[in-house]
């Protein structure tokens, strides 16, 4: 369920362009929490101490901040926090998801900004070397007025954002309800019975079994494949389900506590404080004081 108080933004971006771009200077941050079906892609300078808020990741970001969003129902805004710059730049370039038409996307060319795209279904957020790389791209992009130019700079820009080593995905899969893109089958078996039966007691025993593995064995492979331990996954996926519940529904935190698979409810706000920094009901207020316009 789509929570409605959290504003879907119509965007600027027009069917007969390929993106749209802005640059704004500013001294604050007012724009609330919101999603939109565009995908994103959102600079920041000057702003230290301000917080980013994309999906159930919540953290505070530096001297520059790069993020790619793709995902139509992931919501996602920044605050002033602790920034008291006055000069922060910020560029906005919007672009639809048809931009890559048909199959054109599953050209071998464009394999890295595929994948790319698809990590950036939970928010993708770009280290200093790359944000240093690009920034020139960014800068001649906001000031280039020949269409055609500004299109082609633009692929090229992802294209180098694709090759970044340490971009990592902020929110959770749970959250951002986006589907694990695997390249083992018995990873993806598994994935689908955990978002299916989290809420349900999970036996190691029957997850190796249903892949036809010892459970030692399921063990070393599913951390291999996915660098977490099994436990971790499910906590992911439970943590994610339970912040869905706690931003989408009015339902206490024991209960939310219970029906997301935790029996036990101060172990799961020990849980949820040492993942997320503060306590589900934290969570919850912080959450709902940025839908509102200031």
């Amino acid at each position: 369920m789509i929570n409605p108080e959290i504003l879907h933004e119509i965007t600027p971006l027009s069917e007969k362009d390929c993106f749209y771009i802005v640059e704004r200077n500013k001294s604050e941050f007012t724009f609330p929490l919101h999603r939109h079906l565009e995908y994103e892609l959102n600079y920041i300078e000057h702003a230290e101490g301000a917080r980013r808020t994309v999906g159930d990741s919540v953290e505070v970001i530096s001297n520059f901040d790069l993020v790619l969003i793709t995902g139509s129902e992931l919501e996602h805004t920044w605050e002033n926090h602790k920034c008291n710059a006055k000069e922060i730049r910020e560029i906005t370039i919007q672009f639809s998801p048809e931009l890559f038409f048909k199959n054109f996307i599953d050209k071998h060319q464009f394999k890295s900004i595929k994948v790319m795209l698809e990590q950036a279904q939970k928010g993708l957020y770009f280290p200093l070397d790359t944000i240093l790389h690009v920034r020139p791209l960014l800068n001649s992009l906001s000031h280039e007025k020949q269409g055609f130019y500004a299109v082609m700079n633009f692929l090229s820009l992802l294209y180098e954002l694709s090759l970044s080593n340490g971009a990592r995905t902020l929110s959770s899969s749970a959250f951002a309800r986006v589907k694990l893109p695997a390249d083992s089958r018995r990873v993806q078996k598994v994935h689908d019975y955990l978002m299916q039966n989290y809420t349900q007691e999970i036996r190691l025993g029957k997850l190796a079994d249903m892949v036809g593995m010892s459970e030692v064995a399921f063990s070393r492979f599913f951390r291999l494949r996915t660098g977490k331990s099994v436990t971790d996954y499910l906590l992911d996926i439970r943590i994610g389900n339970a912040i869905r519940m706690l931003v989408d529904s009015t339902q206490s935190v024991s209960e939310i506590c219970y029906s997301c698979g935790f029996n036990n409810l101060s172990n799961f706000n020990r849980i949820f404080r040492k993942r997320k920094g503060c306590t589900p009901k934290e969570f919850r207020e912080n959450y709902n004081k940025k839908k509102t316009i200031v």
